[in-house]
């Protein structure tokens, strides 16, 4: 079968990679890749926002299977474009991709079927916000209702931090139409982690747990970002908390969906507190997690492509999905200066690095025969091992033998 990847980022090198072991996959095409992916799939030179260029590609191809990776082309409407020509496409439609799309969206479908989470306020008029901003007592979480790549979360420690991220986000716009609304929500003290679930409307599965770190700087410090690494398992999902988080989180989420008449097809991520009052959940994204695929579908034995087709088809109950033992962990290399202000085309230097390491590119592109820097997060250097210490200590070795101008990542991923 021939397959379209859609993306651009980390995330999407790991699907092509995937998708590279897979017996059924004959061809595969990444729109718009990057310089990783163009060593397993053939590139096309057609963005991730551009629904009618990828739509007329798939038609021209006869690409069998459409495979959606950011959020951005989901929440745009790609699949249901895709689903109106007969075209096969993984994914949410855009519907259900307003679970990521808006956070008001989102928080309202949990309160509506006794999801636990945060309280929270929405405002679109910045006086209100000011107003009201102390409510919940500080710190304080203020989020822009739209796409923000990421990044359109603050934590405010006091009053000042606060009405500054309104202004930030409402009056200079710092996220664009994004921040035309915003969601105040109340601080949630306890140990993030997260889970990625398949969906077909009927049945929802979660995948093997993983840890995200978002802060940029070591032992949690500086602003959020789009992830800095992870590893997986997540080191405190026990049989208790995953008995809780089925019984208390996935059983409501599809109870929801489907109260909602909300035909989701796809991946749900669902960033997750763990509190002294249980598991309470974060956020949604509609689509694998980036960093958290790299650690996630590294472990995961099953085909993809068989994982799909029973998403499509409704069948995925029918489907045993195994996954491998041990431990995976991702350590992301960063342009200077991310998550704000930073340059771009640096060159790469890679050496020899250990035959197990796994390099999967989130902002390069090529320039003749140099890999140059592309974006903010620019390569996740990924190890699997029996143990946690193990796989971390694989990745820390070979991470020195990477190079660019200015290159930052964090030195205590998967260190306890």
């Amino acid at each position: 079968m021939k397959v379209l990847v859609v993306g651009s980022g980390g995330r999407e090198h790991t699907i092509v990679w995937k998708l590279r072991k897979e017996e059924k996959v004959d061809k595969i095409y990444c729109a718009p890749g990057n310089a990783g992916i163009s060593k397993l799939a053939d590139i096309v030179d057609i963005k991730d926002n551009d629904i009618e260029g990828l739509l007329n590609f798939a038609k021209k191809e006869n690409i069998d299977l459409t495979i959606v990776g950011p959020e951005v082309p989901l929440v745009l409407g790609i699949v249901d474009e895709f689903e109106k020509k007969g075209l096969k496409i993984f994914g949410p439609n855009k519907e259900c991709s307003q679970l990521e799309g808006s956070k008001v969206f989102s928080k309202n479908f949990m309160i509506r079927h006794n999801i636990p989470t945060a309280k929270y306020k929405e405002y679109t008029d910045i006086n209100e916000a000011k107003k009201n901003i102390g409510m919940y007592g500080y710190p304080v979480v203020i989020k822009a209702d739209g796409l923000a790549a990421g990044k359109g979360v603050i934590i405010a420690q006091n009053e000042n931090e606060a009405v500054s991220a309104l202004e930030e986000i409402m009056e200079n716009k710092k996220f664009g139409d994004s921040g035309n609304k915003v969601v105040v929500e109340e601080f949630l003290e306890g140990i993030e982690t997260s889970i990625l679930a398949f969906v077909d409307g009927e049945t929802i599965v979660p995948m093997v747990s993983a840890k995200d770190h978002k802060k940029v700087f070591d032992n949690e410090k500086g602003p959020n970002t789009g992830g800095m690494g992870t590893f997986s398992p997540s080191n405190i999902y026990d049989e208790k908390l995953e008995k809780e988080i089925r019984e208390k989180v996935l059983k409501p989420i599809l109870e929801g969906l489907k109260k909602d008449k909300l035909e989701y097809k796809g991946v749900l991520f669902i960033g997750l507190m763990i509190t002294n009052d249980g598991a309470k959940v974060l956020e949604f994204n509609v689509r694998f997690g980036d960093p958290e695929t790299q650690v996630v579908l590294t472990r995961l034995e099953t085909d993809l492509v068989d994982i799909i087709d029973s998403i499509l088809n409704k069948r995925l109950s029918d489907i045993d999905i195994k996954w491998s033992e041990g431990k995976t962990v991702c350590v992301i290399l960063t342009s200077g200066g991310y998550p704000d202000n930073y340059e771009k085309g640096k060159v790469i230097k890679i050496g020899d690095l250990d035959e197990d390491i796994l390099l999967f590119h989130s902002g390069t592109r090529l320039e003749g025969n140099n890999i140059l820097t592309n974006g903010g997060r620019v390569i996740g250097v990924t190890a699997k091992g029996k143990t946690l210490e193990e796989a971390t200590k694989k990745v820390y070795e070979n991470i020195d033998k990477i190079y660019f101008d200015k290159v930052h990542y964090r030195k205590d991923i998967g260190i306890r």
